[in-house]
């Protein structure tokens, strides 16, 4: 089938830095004296003016042109310790508040290893668009300094004529950060992340915070959910991981400023890949998942944090899907049904995307499915950190065609127009 691949390509970029809190009193359990925290600051508060003078003009010799309003930085940062330790800012000059608020934060490349599992929603902002455009938001899982993944994200255009325009990414990125955070102990449970209010979105990165999402937030995938009650949230489900378990979490938000991250708890929660449908279908919320590693089910619930059981409704069936399927993001609803995008893994574990169309009214039943996928790995599009994948966390209706970005081999980002039509004619 014909699909227009658009020319733009987005690649990892190890020159993409943010500054993040560095929590030291995470490193260590305590043992009764002094944490590595206070001692840390007593170290600097020691300090004569002139010498915590000059090591504030060697650091911000070394980061200020890297990072937008340094010194507003480690001020800020300087605040959260404050208000951690009890600190009388009022004894302490300003030279030494900034000099503690840059011991406690850290330089990272947030994409220098790879940037790849796009999802797209309709951006909250539709404001000024022409007939036939629409603004879009993308979710990026962008991979730095020891293969941590966090959630990255880019604004853009999207037009009928297959034209794609990203809005610029400004010079300096800026962290998501929790305020009122134990400095001493990583948190657990539910948290909520914060976008500074100066910073866009395309600027923004949300990184791992809790104990259970400290090697990585991977693949979210996005939907733009319309409760019962009319009201509009943004709603992504992602892999937590602590570098030996995984869990899925659920990311919650009305308006990209406030992030809700929620631990998922029920069987279904153990597994990776739980991609949310965009309303309730009947009386109860619906997503895909895969409990057994090879299959797709059918997920209900009545608490979008709670996941059991599961209903088999797809088993791989062609060569290129023998090894297993899984799901490419949420289900889109179109007049036909359910469009939901698969991925399949075939021979030299090869990834390709395929599709599938279930019943509106019961997504158990299943209308129709592609023999062949729409989207395979391929000549320039094979090579990468993990070669012979494609793989999308979320495509979006746009007019008769599906948007779909999606990775190339775990390691840039490439973007597709399909015709729903003619997708659905290959079923």
């Amino acid at each position: 089938m014909k699909l227009f691949n658009h020319r733009l390509r987005l690649h990892a970029d190890p020159s993409r830095v943010v500054v993040r809190p560095f929590h030291i009193g995470w490193m260590a359990p305590q043992n009764g004296g002094p944490s590595r925290s206070q001692r840390l600051i007593s170290e600097v508060v020691s300090m004569s003016p002139q010498e915590a003078r000059d090591q504030l003009e060697l650091v911000l010799k070394d980061f200020e042109a890297r990072h937008w309003q340094t010194r507003r930085v480690f001020m800020t940062r300087y605040d959260e310790i404050a208000s951690a330790h009890g600190l009388d800012g009022s004894r302490i000059s300003d030279e030494k508040r900034q000099l503690i608020g840059a011991y406690f934060c850290h330089e990272y490349s947030y994409a220098a290893a790879a940037l790849m599992n796009p999802s797209v929603v309709p951006h909250p902002d539709q404001s000024g668009m022409e007939d036939g455009a629409q603004r879009i938001l993308m979710s990026l899982r962008a991979v730095g300094e020891g293969h941590i993944s966090s959630v990255a994200f880019r604004e853009g255009i999207i037009t009928s004529d297959n034209e794609l325009k990203l809005a610029p990414e400004p010079p300096f990125a800026t962290a998501t950060d929790a305020v009122g955070s134990d400095e001493e102990q990583m948190p657990s449970g539910p948290v909520t992340v914060y976008r500074h209010r100066d910073s866009t979105l395309s600027g923004t990165v949300i990184f791992p915070i809790t104990e259970a999402q400290s090697k990585g937030l991977e693949d979210l995938r996005l939907v733009q959910f319309h409760h019962d009650d009319g009201s509009v949230e943004w709603l992504g489900t992602y892999t937590a991981y602590n570098g030996s378990a995984i869990q899925s979490e659920l990311m919650r938000t009305k308006d990209f400023r406030a992030f809700d991250l929620v631990p998922m708890t029920g069987s279904a929660s153990r597994n990776k890949g739980i991609a949310l449908f965009p309303r309730k279908v009947g009386d109860q919320y619906l997503a895909i998942g895969r409990q057994d590693g090879e299959n797709l089910y059918l997920l209900k619930t009545d608490d979008l944090t709670v996941w059991d059981g599961g209903e088999l409704i797809l088993k791989p069936v062609f060569p290129w899907e023998f090894v297993q399927i899984g799901n490419c993001g949420p289900p889109i609803e179109i007049d036909e049904g359910w469009l939901l995008l698969t991925h399949g893994v075939g021979a030299m574990r090869k990834y390709s995307i395929g599709a599938v169309l279930l019943d509106k009214d019961n997504p158990a039943r299943v209308l129709g499915r592609t023999r062949s996928p729409i989207l395979a790995a391929a000549d320039q599009d094979r090579e990468g950190y993990v070669p012979n994948v494609v793989y999308t966390c979320g495509a979006m209706k746009h007019g008769d065609k599906l948007f779909m970005p999606y990775g190339i081999a775990d390691s840039s980002v490439g973007f597709a127009f399909v015709s729903i039509a003619e997708l659905l004619s290959k079923m």
